[in-house]
């Protein structure tokens, strides 16, 4: 009978963490130094160009290993959110010297290329927008957002008025409905990196009046939403109030913003 191999509390601490953000590059606080494991560690390795160990992982077979000094983070961070990696910073939540144990952890940063507050990340002329699709059959719904300067814009219509817009505005990340079997809009984003949400983070009543979106944008602007806008921008808002792309720093100018394509 085979025994049932066992890994390291460290390694199932991390585990955990990696899969509540199966989608980005997990840099995982130890000590004075980020690591990174398994396909993250693979990655990190070639995309910095940093060296690619093995850690123990307890009865378990060893797991591919790769760090760096936690003081060169914004040297580090940025090179692989250019490379297109959403980045997760999981940091120590407790003085290693005061717990006996596992010290506490937990993700205190997402950066995505779609939400950069970094100045190393950002281009004094052109925006960083982030951008949300919504398919209401045909019809298709688009919002943007770019949070280092509180821009934001909403369209929707045929995919061929839709294309242009997303051309035009050229955003670093699209977030899409991963539930949805909507080829014609995955062929939308082109080079920007895509993210694929659950269809819960698409409600409408998050762009509600009542909702971060129309707090912040202009009444008489927002008047005309229709029902495929809608739920793009409720997405944008959703992501804001769960903090996993945050869509509000402190200080950013406040949010304001044309809508297209719905008669008002």
């Amino acid at each position: 009978m085979a025994t049932k191999t066992s890994e390291t509390p460290l390694m199932t601490q991390y585990n955990a963490l990696k899969a509540e953000y199966p989608e980005a590059l997990l840099l995982f606080r130890v000590g004075d130094f980020y690591e990174t494991f398994g396909e993250d560690a693979v990655a990190a390795s070639k995309a910095l160009d940093i060296v690619l160990t093995k850690r123990a992982n307890g009865a378990a077979s060893s797991i591919p290993l790769a760090g760096f000094p936690h003081h060169s983070l914004d040297a580090y961070m940025p090179r692989l959110v250019r490379a297109g990696f959403k980045v997760a910073i999981c940091e120590q939540l407790e003085d290693p010297k005061t717990v006996k144990g596992i010290v506490k952890r937990g993700v205190t940063e997402l950066v995505t290329p779609g939400i950069a507050h970094h100045e190393t990340l950002l281009q004094a002329k052109r925006n960083n927008f982030l951008a949300a699709l919504h398919a209401d059959g045909p019809t298709i719904g688009l919002a943007l957002v770019d949070v280092s300067t509180g821009e934001c814009f909403a369209a929707e219509g045929p995919l061929s008025e839709i294309d242009p817009w997303l051309q035009s505005f050229k955003p670093s990340e699209v977030v899409f409905n991963r539930r949805a079997d909507r080829e014609d809009l995955k062929k939308l984003m082109g080079n920007a990196v895509p993210s694929g949400l659950e269809d819960w983070v698409f409600a409408k009543e998050f762009a509600t009046p009542q909702g971060f979106w129309l707090r912040r944008c202009s009444k008489r602007r927002n008047r005309c939403w229709g029902l495929a806008a809608l739920p793009a921008a409720g997405c944008l808002c959703q992501l804001e109030s769960l903090g996993t792309h945050s869509t509000a720093s402190p200080g950013h100018p406040p949010l304001d913003g044309w809508v297209h394509g719905a008669e008002s």
